[in-house]
C-alpha cells in the first residue's frame, strides 16, 4: 500500500513540475513574442520618422508666354506662385498688362500663363464676344439636320436639301453658296447670313 501511495505521490509531483515548466516556458515564449513585436514596431516607427524627415522635391512645368522677356517652359518647385513664374521668364515687358494675371495664384503642372498687353486688355471684351459668336454659328459643312433646322426659315425638307447639296458638291466654299440650294434665295440668305459659317 505504501508503495502505491509513493508512486502516486511521485506521479503527482512530476505532473506539477511539468505543469510549472510548461506554464513558465509558455509565458517566456509570450514575453519573447511581445518583445519582438515591440522591437519591430519601434524600428518601423523610426524608419517612418526618417522618411518623413526627407523632403520631397516635386516640380511643376509652366508655359509662360505673351508680354514677358523670355517666353518658354519653366520648371518650378511645386507650390510656386504666378509672380515667380514671371520672374523665371525674365519679368514683364514694357507693354505688359501686369493686372491681367493674379500674381499671387499658385501655379499647377502644365499651366499656360499668357501675359496680355495693355492693348489686348482693352479689347478683350470684344475678342471674347467674337469668339462666342463664332462658337454659336451653324457650320453648313458639318451641321446635323437638327442643327440646320435651328436657322430661321429652314425646315426639315430644306435641311435635307442642304445636306444633299454639300454631299454632292463636296461642301460649301463660302456662306453665299447656300443660295445654290434649291429654294433658298437672297431673302432667305439675309435671314441666316449672321448665323452661319463654313
Amino acid at each position: 500500500m505504501e508503495k502505491g501511495y509513493w508512486k502516486i505521490g511521485m506521479a503527482a509531483a512530476f505532473l506539477a513540475v511539468a505543469g510549472l515548466s510548461y506554464g513558465f516556458s509558455k509565458r517566456s515564449g509570450e514575453t519573447a513574442l511581445l518583445e519582438t513585436i515591440k522591437a519591430a514596431a519601434e524600428t518601423t516607427a523610426a524608419m517612418g520618422t526618417e522618411n518623413a524627415a526627407e523632403p520631397k522635391t516635386e516640380c511643376v512645368y509652366v508655359y509662360v508666354c505673351g508680354e514677358v522677356a523670355v517666353p518658354g517652359v519653366y520648371e518650378l518647385p511645386a507650390g510656386s506662385r504666378v509672380f515667380e513664374a514671371i520672374e523665371q521668364a525674365g519679368g514683364f515687358t514694357k507693354e505688359a498688362a501686369a493686372e491681367s494675371l493674379n500674381l499671387a495664384a499658385e501655379v499647377s503642372d502644365g499651366m499656360k500663363l499668357k501675359v496680355l498687353s495693355e492693348a489686348e486688355l482693352e479689347i478683350l471684351p470684344e475678342l471674347v464676344q467674337a469668339e462666342d459668336r463664332q462658337a454659336n454659328l451653324v457650320n453648313l459643312n458639318t451641321a446635323s439636320e437638327a442643327e440646320l433646322m435651328t436657322l430661321p426659315g429652314i425646315g426639315e425638307s430644306r435641311a435635307k436639301d442642304i445636306i444633299r447639296y454639300r454631299e454632292q458638291s463636296g461642301g460649301f466654299q463660302k456662306i453665299e453658296d447656300i443660295m445654290k440650294v434649291s429654294g433658298i434665295k437672297d431673302a432667305g440668305f439675309q435671314k441666316i447670313k449672321d448665323r452661319i459659317t463654313v
